[in-house]
């Protein structure tokens, strides 16, 4: 599958955060996870969470999503376990 906008459209992905200081010094670390559930490139990718109606939003950046390969993903901030993935992505969000 190629990542696109298009073909990520209803696809499960799990989110890694990483958030850290300017000077990179790491102060959390989570996880999150659910169903992409509208993607433009002019403005965002939105994800549903899993067995919720809340929704997160990521840029609309695809060079750091991949494909999942097939397996039990273990979420470290709540144990909760995810079971082939269709995509992972991760993001370093840097506080000022």
């Amino acid at each position: 599958m190629d990542i696109t906008f298009e073909t990520i459209l209803g696809k499960t992905i799990l989110v890694g955060f990483t958030h850290q200081r300017e000077d990179g010094e790491v102060l959390e670390q989570t996880q999150s996870w659910g169903t992409v559930v509208r993607a433009d490139k002019d403005h965002c990718v939105v994800i549903q969470k899993a067995s919720s109606d809340e929704t997160f939003t990521l840029p609309p950046d695809l060079r750091s999503f991949r494909i999942a390969p097939p397996g039990e993903y273990r979420l470290r901030s709540t144990g909760e376990v995810v079971v082939d993935p269709d995509l992972l992505t991760t993001w370093i969000i840097t506080k000022s």
